[in-house]
């Protein structure tokens, strides 16, 4: 058996989530599908991570298994990742496929993940499915000071999805920022470890910061509740994106 890493980027709109459903599409599925047409063999893939319905992916990891050796030297050929992109949908691509150690796990061995959330402060025709169009001013000084006081917490209860199978809702916050890029601002936040809807959550909460809803003070007391119903709604899934996974 070889094992493998395969990095890959999608545009998360046409699939609900990057975990396998019954009845309904989704990323894992659909990679699967292609290595099991390009190798003649079942094969399963797992991620670096789930994201949710509609969220996107600009660098995304997961690792699969070759059973044979013969398998396994296909995987090698430099034209492997040419061959599984023409099968994958238009809205899948895959950058690169690697040998790893046997033991490397695409999940459990991720030691830094990093999302983006975009927001468009005009309305822009090209953002539409990949911005939070939001025209109405905010107050991004206000956004930047609570996104930082984020490092000083470790429980995110209060931004967790209710009645997930999480066994904990401790994470290790390394950054939280805001900057400006034109008519877009870009909230960047990574951590060891991310709970179901906690950055659009942690989004959308900012977001009522830069409103003027609530202070950067309240935004800290919302975290230090451990209740969901104190923060905010979500932010819409597609100004999200899995932009970096570090082992």
């Amino acid at each position: 058996m070889a094992r493998f890493f395969i990095e890959l980027a999608y545009n998360g709109a046409a699939y609900n989530g990057w975990q396998r459903q019954p009845n309904a599409p989704s990323v894992q599925e659909m990679l699967e599908r292609g290595l099991s047409m390009l190798l003649g063999a079942p094969h399963e893939v797992v991620g670096a991570g789930r994201t949710d319905t509609g969220v996107h992916a600009s660098c995304a990891v997961a690792h699969f298994d070759a059973a044979t050796e013969e398998m396994a030297e296909r995987v090698r050929d430099p034209e492997f990742v040419y061959h599984l992109n023409c099968i994958l949908p238009k809205d899948m691509a895959v950058r690169r496929v690697v040998d790893v150690p046997d033991d490397r796990h695409a999940r459990f061995d991720a030691r830094r993940r990093e999302y983006k959330y975009y927001i468009t402060t005009r309305k822009d025709p090209f953002a539409t499915g990949t911005a939070w169009q939001i025209t109405q001013p905010l107050n991004v000084d206000a956004m930047q000071t609570a996104a930082v006081s984020l490092m000083r917490y470790e429980d995110f209860t209060s931004f967790a999805k209710l009645h997930s199978d999480t066994r904990t809702n401790r994470c290790t916050i390394f950054g939280a920022s805001w900057r400006t890029e034109g008519d877009k601002l870009v909230f960047t936040i990574a951590a060891d470890r991310f709970l179901r809807g906690m950055v659009r959550a942690i989004v959308g909460t900012l977001v009522d910061v830069g409103r003027g809803k609530l202070t950067p003070a309240q935004f800290c007391a919302i975290i230090e509740r451990q209740e969901r119903a104190e923060a905010s709604a979500q932010a819409p899934p597609y100004g999200l994106f899995l932009t970096d996974v570090q082992y």
